[in-house]
């Protein structure tokens, strides 16, 4: 399974989305989520017409309006949007729960590459379905909070919305990355428990 372009900026614009309703922004027009994140609007317009024909986002019109979330972001599994937008999470047909092909195998039940094919699919499944937006919006503003940055889409002394979310991205670019985590713990597992981010 390899995220397409698609597919990241779904789970951007939708991260963006839930990090906007909990600092208090109803609606987000798809210019500032392209601009905050440096993505092209009429590909991004097309992918959030897609979450929103999937029930993920929904739209208010007119000269002050925008999207947001169509439901809580604890009710959206991050496995959902990646199979909406990039299809099926198994590397090979043969072991996808949701676009099953045979494959060429002529003994597919003991076939070694299956079974292995099998185990990544089910490690890459386990990991995206186990965690929710709601998660990862917590943890990106946990970090954001930590670091003293300013939020994403709020208000601050005049700036809009995406201006904030660019000096945000170029201050995030000065920084040294430090490994602090432990990586076969899973990043995210670390920080929505009991560590110190």
């Amino acid at each position: 399974m390899r995220l397409s372009k698609k597919g990241e900026y779904a789970l951007r614009s939708l991260i963006n989305l839930g990090i906007a309703a909990e600092v208090g922004r109803t609606l987000v027009q798809v210019s500032e989520l392209a601009e905050s994140e440096q993505l092209p609007v009429k590909f991004l317009e097309q992918i959030i017409q897609a979450l929103k024909e999937a029930g993920f986002v929904k739209s208010v019109r007119g000269k002050f309006g925008g999207y947001q979330l169509a439901k809580p972001a604890k009710a959206i599994k991050i496995g959902e949007i990646v199979r909406l937008i990039d299809g099926p999470l198994a590397p090979i047909r043969c072991v996808s729960q949701t676009a099953y092909e045979k494959c060429t195998c002529p003994d597919e039940e003991h076939c070694g590459l299956r079974m292995l094919m099998l185990d990544v699919r089910n490690a890459i499944a386990g990991i995206l379905d186990r965690y929710t937006l709601a998660d990862v919006v917590e943890v990106t503003l946990r970090k954001l909070r930590r670091d003293g940055l300013p939020l994403p889409f709020s208000q601050i002394a005049g700036d809009g919305p995406a201006r904030v979310s660019a000096r945000v991205a170029k201050q995030l670019a000065g920084r040294a990355q430090k490994p602090r985590l432990d990586a076969t713990e899973g990043v995210l597992h670390q920080l929505l428990g009991d560590y110190t981010i």
